[in-house]
């Protein structure tokens, strides 16, 4: 009974009556008061990568008037390069993007468009690669090229630049979509074998080796490069070499053991102007240190080709194209080539601008003019040019035995006989 009290006593006792709770009075606003507007909201700021893909817009390069800088011919003798582009080199412009943020981008160029690669022959040598585990630079770096220089009528006609030590480099460079990574994976200690076997098989004239930067090894990869250009001479003693190497950290030592494995053609690029090369390169990369590599390279053996390639439409100026070429002709670099930069994706640098055909074929010539023996020059021109490197085996087998070259005709029409004899 005890226990149902405390519930005997709450069903008959008086409500419990609470005080009133005070409630502040608002104030009345008068009708032209102004209403209180909420505070804005604030955006994060922007990241540096945001800045980094957020490249020029179409009309800052296009709408604003020409600098003197292009728009005056550094010599009476040398054309503007700032002349009215025709109607196939007019850029394209279209509006993408939702309805409320529509934003203005500029269309690829006509003339830097590719068919997609579906030959068989294409196919053939991609199955090929697979099976080796072999890599090329040409899927790797996305050349625009795969089609053409794999799609031939067969095999021998075709090419394909061998990308050796994997296809993961220890640099970043911001132009470049090879895979990254500070500690990449062994080296391969059949590629050398697999890749003269492959080259073998195909029955190429001219072969181009290149290869990722390796600055997790000792040597950077240049006996392993080396190993590899040794395999391919016995087992095709008649196959023409390139090596596309590294800087290997500035090691000329490393650059003389490549040298010295019996390759005909001796290329390392220097990519863009010096102004440009701490944006544009990995920061372990830079123009002095190339120049050394092409310099020390030209003089490990007599009769060496040297070689070296440049993109245009990354915001260089033309004195400071003069001077690279002034640069690479000091060392007596015998081949240079230029072709149009095109962003892989949206992580890498914008293209500052798209240079036109009329623009490239001028500083081809000019670049014969100051003495190079060869010069490859287009939009779609890259270091390994299925033409150049045509014209490049024709000039290393006539020296090799002893007739003049003086009277070679380069692709283009362009005689050669003012060119090569200082070369």
């Amino acid at each position: 009974m005890a226990s149902k009290l405390p519930r005997l006593r709450c069903l008959h006792s008086s409500p419990i009556i609470h005080p009133p709770t005070a409630h502040p009075i608002s104030s009345r606003s008068f009708a032209t008061e102004a209403p209180e507007h909420n505070p804005p909201i604030r955006r994060p700021p922007t990241t540096f990568r945001d800045r980094l893909n957020t490249g020029p817009s179409f009309t800052e390069f296009v709408s604003s008037p020409p600098s003197a800088e292009f728009s005056t011919p550094l010599s009476a003798n040398d054309p503007p390069l700032t002349d009215p582009p025709t109607s196939e080199e007019t850029l394209r412009t279209a509006l993408v993007g939702p309805a409320n943020r529509k934003r203005q981008i500029t269309r690829l160029p006509t003339w830097l468009q590719t068919p997609i690669p579906t030959s068989p022959n294409y196919k053939r040598i991609k199955s090929d690669l697979r099976g080796l585990n072999l890599h090329t630079v040409c899927e790797e770096a996305r050349c625009p090229n795969i089609n053409d220089c794999w799609g031939g009528s067969d095999k021998s006609a075709a090419t394909a630049t061998i990308m050796l030590m994997g296809d993961t480099c220890t640099r970043g460079c911001r132009f470049c979509s090879v895979k990254t990574s500070r500690a990449p994976p062994p080296l391969d200690p059949h590629e050398p074998e697999h890749t003269a076997e492959a080259l073998k098989r195909w029955g190429l004239g001219y072969v181009v080796l290149t290869s990722v930067d390796r600055d997790d090894l000792a040597d950077g990869g240049a006996r392993h490069f080396a190993e590899t250009i040794r395999k391919i001479k016995h087992k095709a003693p008649g196959m023409l070499v390139e090596a596309l190497t590294g800087d290997y950290a500035g090691d000329l030592d490393m650059v003389d053991l490549v040298a010295g494995s019996g390759l005909d053609v001796y290329a390392h690029n220097v990519e863009t102007v010096e102004a440009l090369t701490p944006m544009v390169r990995d920061r372990r990369a830079t123009f002095r240190q190339s120049l050394r590599v092409l310099e020390r390279a030209k003089g490990a053996r007599e009769g060496m080709i040297t070689k070296t390639s440049v993109m245009l439409g990354l915001g260089e100026t033309e004195e400071q194209i003069w001077d690279m070429l002034r640069e690479l002709r000091k060392i007596n670099a015998d081949i240079v080539t230029f072709g149009q930069y095109m962003q892989p994706t949206k992580r890498h640098m914008p293209v500052h601008t798209y240079v036109t055909p009329s623009v490239f074929e001028t500083w081809r010539q000019r670049a014969l003019d100051m003495g190079f023996l060869y010069c490859a020059s287009g939009p779609l021109v890259r270091s390994s040019y299925k033409a150049g490197e045509a014209f490049i085996e024709n000039v290393i087998k006539k020296r090799k035995a002893g007739r003049d070259v003086s009277t070679m005709q380069q692709p283009g029409g362009i005689d050669t006989k003012s060119i090569v004899q200082n070369a």
